[in-house]
């Protein structure tokens, strides 16, 4: 007797034989990109089936620019607080990490809690703030909180809508983030005429998702499905909703790897700026603005985020890039995608 996931396999095998062409799904999220290394998704799909990473790990979108204002910041005495894994995250000449060897006074915290305890005894503390709507929340509750906050932070949509436009990329359905989906609901996933498929994180949520996007295909059908609906309703989640919007409005923002893309940021709003570090240190800001320069680098991280190229056909990936010692943010994320294979192995 067949197991459920021998039974999955076999129904996207035999759906396979019913498309004459190739097709390309990309995944949206970290985490399911873990799921999909993990479980050697990949390596059981059909020829005819492919399917790429997308620019879902948040870390690693997060623009040199900004990296470089926080060293900077931190470099010219001011306290700064973000997530472990930015440490590593490297600006056009440095990083984080080296400049904490320097003396820049930079804490790793696990959540804007600790911040808010930390700005106790550092009352000018930054939190360098990054992440989709899934952390935006928590953010602009502690804006309203006091805590002065350096927002990186984007709207995921806006990344999909330029995927979209991309036209090295061909994409013929999309497996939408789980997370930012809780908050979003998936009503403004219908602007886009493409199949899509909103996905849990089980390997059976990913193997359902990819049928659902094959049944899609057989059918002509270019709509929004929630396999994920134990969890992300169609509204989302209204009470984070409404804090982002009170706090933050939208503007034009750098991913890296995609460039500029309009209304993806969000911004932290005049009503806050007080808690804003772009306005409290926007002259000192300038001033280190000034001074960044972009160096050409081997490091093909900003392909690997757009879908464009595997991990594997980067120079420099597993010879001189590693997590101990990485060259772009790709690596350095557990999330990021040349991270979750080189962890995991080589992938198709």
């Amino acid at each position: 007797m067949k197991t459920r996931y021998e039974k999955i396999i076999a129904d996207i095998r035999e759906k396979s034989r019913l498309i004459s062409h190739p097709v390309t799904f990309m995944e949206l999220c970290g985490t399911h990109s873990q799921t999909v290394a993990q479980y050697g998704i990949k390596n059981i799909l059909p020829e005819n089936i492919r399917l790429v990473t997308g620019p879902g790990c948040p870390v690693c979108v997060t623009d040199q620019r900004d990296i470089d204002s926080a060293i900077g910041l931190a470099l010219q005495g001011i306290p700064l607080a973000t997530y472990g894994d930015m440490l590593k995250i490297p600006g056009s000449s440095a990083n984080l990490e080296k400049a904490r060897t320097k003396g820049a006074d930079i804490t790793i915290v696990y959540d804007v809690t600790e911040a808010l305890e930390l700005k106790r005894q550092k009352p000018n503390l930054v939190f360098f703030g990054i992440g989709f709507e899934t952390t935006a929340p928590m953010s602009a509750w502690a804006i309203k909180k006091g805590l002065t906050l350096y927002s990186a932070h984007k709207r995921f949509f806006p990344a999909m809508e330029a995927l979209i436009k991309n036209k090295k990329l061909k994409i013929d359905g999309f497996i939408d983030p789980g997370h930012v989906s809780a908050i979003t609901g998936t009503g403004i996933y219908e602007k886009l005429s493409v199949p899509q498929v909103i996905a849990g994180f089980e390997a059976m949520d990913v193997l359902k998702s990819i049928s659902m996007l094959l049944d899609q295909i057989i059918r002509h059908e270019r709509k929004v499905q929630n396999e994920y609906d134990r969890i992300v309703q169609k509204k989302g989640n209204a009470k984070a909703q409404r804090i982002i919007k009170e706090v933050f409005e939208t503007a034009d923002a750098s991913w890296r790897g995609l460039g500029k893309i309009k209304c993806s940021g969000l911004k932290i709003r005049k009503k806050y700026k007080d808690q804003d570090a772009e306005y409290v240190y926007r002259t000192l800001l300038k001033k280190i603005r000034r001074k960044m320069t972009i160096k050409p680098t081997a490091c093909k991280c900003d392909e690997i985020l757009q879908g464009l190229r595997e991990p594997q056909s980067c120079p420099l990936f597993s010879k001189t890039c590693s997590p101990e010692s990485p060259h772009g943010p790709c690596m350095v994320s557990i999330e990021g995608t040349c991270n979750i294979s080189y962890k995991y192995g080589k992938i198709r």
